[in-house]
C-alpha cells in the first residue's frame, strides 16, 4: 500500500467506482441516444435511461449512507477512546465544541500532536481541511470506506 499523507488519503472501491458507476452511466447514454435516434422505441429507451438513472442513484445513495454512517461513529468512538488514553479524561466536553469533520480530520493526527491539536481546533474553529495540512506526522487510515 502507497504511505498516506494529505495528497494520498482519498480512496477508490474499485466494483463500485470504476465498474458499476462506468457500466450505469453507459446504460444512462445509450437509452438517451436511443431515445432520440430509434423513432420506433423512443418511448422505451427514454424508459430504459429514466430506470438505469434510478438504480444508479440507488446505487450511490445506499453505498454512501450505510457505510459513512457507520464509519462516522466508528471515527467518534476511535477519537473518544484514542483521548482518554492520552488524557485520561473523557473527551464529551472538547468533543461538543468540534464538528463531526474536524473530528475526522484529528484522526490523521500522531498522538504527539492529536490533543494539542484538538485544542487549537476549539480555539481557533479551524477547519477540517486546515486540521489536516498542520499534522506533521500523518497516521495513515488504510482501513476506510
Amino acid at each position: 500500500m502507497k504511505k498516506q499523507d494529505y495528497q494520498h488519503h482519498k480512496m477508490y472501491y474499485i466494483p463500485h467506482h470504476l465498474i458499476f458507476l462506468p457500466l450505469m452511466m453507459g446504460c444512462i447514454f445509450a437509452g438517451v441516444y436511443k431515445a432520440f435516434t430509434d423513432s420506433g422505441n423512443g418511448l422505451q429507451w427514454a424508459l430504459f435511461a429514466l430506470l438505469s438513472f434510478c438504480i444508479l442513484y440507488l446505487g450511490i445513495m445506499l453505498r454512501q449512507h450505510y457505510a459513512l454512517g457507520n464509519q462516522n461513529r466508528i471515527v467518534r468512538l476511535e477519537c473518544r477512546l484514542r483521548y482518554f488514553e492520552l488524557a485520561g479524561t473523557s473527551f464529551s466536553a472538547k468533543e461538543n465544541n468540534l464538528s463531526l469533520a474536524q473530528i475526522t480530520a484529528l484522526r490523521f493526527a500522531d498522538d504527539d500532536q492529536f490533543l494539542l491539536l484538538i485544542d487549537k481546533a476549539i480555539m481557533q474553529n479551524i477547519t477540517a481541511n486546515e486540521i489536516k495540512k498542520t499534522i506533521k506526522h500523518w497516521q495513515a487510515d488504510n482501513m476506510r470506506l
